[in-house]
């Protein structure tokens, strides 16, 4: 991986503390600098004995196991923990594709794992799942949603970029298929990475909302999903339930501010049953669009369990999971 060049902000080399505030983006400069110099000077530490959920250890730094294995880094100066889920297939030549999926706030990278079904769907398209631990369960995603995160100003992009450029320097990844979806708390701070780190080859929030300025950001592929009773995060932007209250602007606004960013043409409607489709093709192949699910509160459809305190059933009109790696399946950088 050390050959291939991974986009990371230069922001990595130095711990500082950003406290966000809604509308407000501080200006950044995002070089591409080498993985091995990245590895070398951004102090996400020595490499941390590794466990795997079948209880094999690691091969090595080069070379997790298959299965899940645990991590650490050092990021802000903080421990971080992540898991990384790895297929039983080699990896392609140009280097497994990675998804990026980020719990909901009260949640976990581990509760994240058993609820949403992403291994199983790794295992059988044969690409990296990493699911990466917020601060106090929670991530810094802009605005006064965050808990802990967001009172302390905790850099969730830096620690989520360092953790990326990790797993490269021991698997071979595909600089063009990295991939971030979230639920909830998790969605908002996808959001924030589209908007402040240009990783990523698509993103796919679920229940959640964009809670930071996105002026300078990017075009990306973007796939949200959203149950349209949800009251912890609304459609319309209102204050929602729950200790967040999270507040925003209206859904369909920020999707369109990005069918806009991303030089689209006109969304195009279609409904189906419970769920309703506007898709937006692009330039160079990407594609924004939105799907809402009528009936759905706030929840992850199609998962095995409510997943976290305070998410509501999920819905079976259809898989998030599946739709959401088909999309990513069909939408590398360009």
């Amino acid at each position: 991986m050390a050959g291939r060049l991974l986009e990371v902000r230069a922001e990595h080399f130095a711990t500082r503390s950003r406290i966000p505030i809604v509308g407000i983006m501080p200006a950044r400069v995002i070089p591409a600098v080498a993985l091995l110099i990245v590895l070398m000077v951004s102090g996400c530490g020595t490499l941390r004995p590794s466990s795997s959920s079948s209880g094999t250890p690691t091969s090595g730094p080069s070379s997790p196991a298959v299965g899940t294995t645990h991590e650490q880094l050092e990021s802000g100066g903080r421990q971080r923990t992540f898991a990384l889920h790895r297929p039983d297939v080699a990896a392609p030549a140009s280097g497994y594709p990675l998804v990026v999926m980020l719990h909901g706030g009260f949640g976990s990278g581990a509760q994240a794992e058993a609820a949403y079904g992403w291994d199983a769907q790794a295992d059988n398209a044969g690409f990296l799942v990493a699911y990466p631990d917020g601060v106090n369960r929670a991530w810094n995603g802009g605005g006064d949603c965050c808990g802990q995160p967001g009172r302390q100003g905790v850099d969730d992009v830096a620690f989520i970029e360092a953790m990326v450029a990790r797993i490269g320097a021991e698997v071979a990844i595909d600089p063009a298929r990295i991939y971030a979806t979230g639920m909830s708390n998790g969605a908002i701070m996808v959001y924030r990475l589209a908007c402040e780190s240009d990783l990523f080859a698509a993103v796919a929030p679920v229940a959640g909302n964009q809670l930071v300025d996105c002026a300078d950001a990017k075009p990306v592929s973007l796939l949200h999903i959203h149950g349209a009773a949800d009251t912890h995060v609304r459609l319309d932007g209102t204050p929602g339930v729950g200790v967040a209250r999270i507040t925003g602007p209206p859904v369909a606004d920020v999707v369109d501010a990005w069918r806009l960013r991303d030089s689209c043409g006109a969304f195009r409607s279609s409904a189906g049953g419970e769920v309703s489709t506007s898709v937006a093709t692009c330039p160079h192949g990407r594609v924004v669009e939105l799907v809402v699910i009528a009936g759905a509160g706030h929840q992850w459809p199609g998962s095995s369990s409510k997943g976290y305190p305070g998410a509501d059933p999920p819905s079976r009109a259809l898989s998030a999971t599946a739709t959401i790696w088909a999309f990513f399946a069909d939408h590398p950088k360009v």
